[in-house]
């Protein structure tokens, strides 16, 4: 019977891909599950809010949503976050391929992180192109406006917003060239993202989330566990002298 800790250490070349259930033991909620933004009440249903029309449209109620659901800036890396980042330290981990924008994989100390869908640390102007925190969102009494005048967006992918081809063509890279794929937290129902699976061509796939997915069945090892609880067993040990 396949054991992940044995996986993880029989391996050089892990990749990691991550959705929003990595983060829900920060206290950040997901999307999908019953708890999620996705069945709680506003006056426009989440997809709609976070699309490019009605970020354009509406900017006050498109930010009045962001700077209440998305900008979790006090949260803190959990046991799966900084259990990555041992894993890069003791060179297991490649690479991480995340669909989340929290960055706490950062906060943790990874240093090699895709970030599919943006980050909420990366924001700039529309016009001028100046960069701003994400405290100066947080703060901003409404739409938040350059020094220009210029409408400040935040570097966050939203629906009818294609991928960054770079960070899109390095995590194809990192996926391809990996020999165990953990794919963890993610329902695999939101693309462009979910279709980059098959590019992997490794020896294992670990499939950990709470609920099945449609990949369930594809995977060496599934574990319907909280990623934080299972990654933080998991002794890692070192590469070493290469092998």
């Amino acid at each position: 019977m396949l054991n992940l800790e044995d996986l993880i250490n029989s391996s050089r070349r892990i990749v990691f891909f991550g959705g929003a259930g990595v983060s829900t033991e920060s206290g950040i909620p997901d999307f999908r599950s019953q708890d999620g933004l996705y069945h709680q009440q506003y006056d426009y249903p989440p997809e709609t809010i976070l699309s490019h029309t009605f970020y354009k449209r509406y900017p006050e109620e498109f930010f009045r949503f962001y700077k209440d659901k998305l900008l979790p800036l006090d949260a803190k890396p959990n046991q799966a976050h900084l259990k990555l980042a041992e894993m890069e330290e003791a060179g297991r981990l490649s690479a991480i391929v995340t669909q989340n924008i929290d960055g706490l994989h950062q906060k943790a100390g990874s240093k090699k992180v895709y970030e599919l869908h943006g980050s909420v640390y990366r924001n700039h102007c529309e016009v001028c192109r100046k960069f701003y925190p994400p405290e100066f969102i947080r703060d901003s009494l409404s739409v938040p406006t350059c020094s220009c005048g210029g409408r400040i967006k935040p570097d966050v992918v939203l629906y009818e917003e294609g991928l960054d081809e770079d960070v899109l063509k390095h995590s194809i890279q990192a996926i391809a060239g990996a020999d165990l794929m953990i794919v963890a937290g993610t329902s695999l129902t939101v693309y462009p993202a979910a279709g980059l699976l098959r590019y992997f061509r490794g020896s294992h796939l670990v499939l950990i989330n709470k609920a099945a997915t449609a990949m369930d069945q594809e995977a060496d090892l599934v574990l319907h566990e909280a990623v934080g609880e299972v990654l933080g067993k998991v002794h890692v040990k070192p590469l070493e002298n290469g092998i």
